[in-house]
């Protein structure tokens, strides 16, 4: 008889089964459930709506827009984390982890404080031109903070593992060290770079605690989607407000298996480069 590696198999498929079907997927169906109790025409009502329309674009559009900021940032402080010894290294790699931490809330306060007409920094910008806060470069700037430390710890060891033997061996045949970077290195860690973009990117559609505050939620121009579930809630409507979550849910879906498609064939592409 064959030994299996994984003893007791059947019980573990189903208990892993068990769980999913009551923590995912029942879930998910009393949600569609419900949103069908607008009818066809109550979506299509819905989502002709300007303000459901900003609000979506907003919620997507800042949440692809940071999470492709946080990329670029995190690849550079990421790099000087690993790469290089410098004071206060220690307790900037510490700070990193702050919006884990933090309650959203909190950080949405703190970054309203601090970007406001009268804030730290708000008073310094509004005589420039340059707004912030209870606009949507607010809720760019609040997205960019809560998605930021999941690209760095996802790059993080990666970077960590890197051999240099490789990059020696490119500077031994004369190669600058942009080239080493953009074609021994770089190649390597577009598959890391793209999970700590979709992770990102969930984080930046679903925000909302930090977001609300900074917002302002000033409708067709900052207002999210999730303030819009949270508000019909509030007014009983909860057809409306899972009709909401249906269509976050379905864009959700479809960016995160676009995101896996392009890191399933990154990750070929660079097999060759390593």
């Amino acid at each position: 008889m064959r030994r299996r590696v994984l003893p007791g198999f059947g019980l573990s498929l189903g208990y892993t089964l068990t769980w999913l079907c009551l923590v995912v997927l029942l879930p998910l169906a009393a949600l569609a459930w419900k949103a069908s109790g607008i009818g066809f025409e109550g979506v299509a009502r819905l989502f002709t709506s300007p303000r459901t329309l900003s609000a979506l674009k907003l919620s997507f559009g800042g949440a692809l827009l940071a999470a492709m900021a946080n990329v670029v940032i995190g690849l550079v402080v990421t790099w000087a984390l690993v790469r290089y010894r410098f004071p206060g290294r220690r307790l900037l790699d510490a700070l990193i982890d702050l919006p884990f931490a933090l309650p959203t809330a909190v950080a949405g306060i703190a970054l309203t404080a601090i970007y406001a007409p009268n804030g730290w920094l708000g008073q310094w910008l509004v005589p420039l031109g340059i707004k912030v806060a209870y606009t949507p470069l607010g809720v760019l700037l609040a997205m960019v903070f809560v998605g930021f430390p999941f690209v760095v710890r996802t790059l993080q060891p990666v970077l960590q593992s890197l051999e240099r033997d490789v990059e020696e061996a490119a500077e031994s045949l004369g190669a600058t060290g942009a080239q080493t970077f953009l074609r021994v290195i770089l190649p390597t860690l577009v598959p890391t770079l793209l999970t700590g973009f979709a992770l990102s990117l969930a984080r930046g559609v679903g925000e909302y605690g930090s977001v609300i505050f900074i917002a302002g939620n000033i409708p067709n121009r900052s207002e999210i989607a999730p303030l819009l579930i949270v508000q019909r809630l509030e007014e009983f409507d909860y057809a409306t407000a899972s009709a909401l979550g249906i269509v976050m849910l379905a864009f959700s879906l479809l960016l995160l298996v676009l995101v896996a498609t392009l890191q399933r064939w990154t990750r070929r592409w660079a097999e060759p480069a390593t």
